[in-house]
């Protein structure tokens, strides 16, 4: 199984890559972050991100979803992992918390995720929800925080340009297929191995 991340600035349109590359059949994982603010949102909680546990509910979720997907298939896509929680604690100002720095740790000595990350970049603008209140100038700085937490911990950046949103569903699935074809059949396993 080859698991690949989907990442990038807040915006970019990495949730609708995702239900694109979905609707082709392609395994995909939600972000965790989102709903870790949805769901506290719904309780009446107006910004979870102001609270100490925020970035360990992220790690926890994403933990739980990441060993719960299905282990079945050549390839799953997650929007967001945990090196993109080790961005936002940075982008936020904050301590990384243990939970995050074990999460890392596990993540690179099982090498869960493939090295190449398909790094999603902005359109030009960024809309604001309410989950996401940061200004477009915000947002490239966070895109920024993301490149070099990736690149610290030793992922390679495979870029997926601004474009149409089918374009960018085919490009992602270009770079899999390639990625994959490079590695031997897309069937074999590269990161189950112990």
């Amino acid at each position: 199984m080859r698991r690949y991340v989907l990442t990038g600035t807040p915006g970019a349109g990495k949730t609708s890559i995702l239900r694109g590359l979905s609707e082709l059949g392609h395994r995909v994982v939600e972000e965790a972050a989102t709903a870790v603010i949805a769901q506290a949102q719904a309780r009446g909680e107006d910004e979870p991100w102001t609270r100490a546990s925020f970035l360990d509910d992220i790690v926890e979720m994403q933990r739980r979803r990441q060993l719960a997907a299905p282990v079945s298939g050549p390839v799953q896509v997650y929007d967001r992992s945990p090196i993109c929680t080790h961005a936002l604690a940075r982008h936020l100002g904050r301590p990384i918390p243990p939970s995050l720095t074990a999460e890392i740790e596990r993540i690179t000595s099982e090498r869960i995720y493939e090295p190449q990350v398909l790094f999603v970049r902005n359109l030009g603008f960024c809309e604001p929800t309410s989950a996401r209140r940061i200004s477009f100038e915000e947002s490239l700085e966070f895109e920024k925080v993301h490149e070099e937490s990736y690149r610290a911990f030793g992922y390679r950046l495979v870029d997926i340009p601004a474009g149409d949103l089918a374009e960018r569903v085919a490009a992602v699935g270009a770079v899999i297929s390639a990625l994959g074809a490079a590695d031997g059949a897309p069937g074999v396993p590269t990161r189950d191995r112990p």
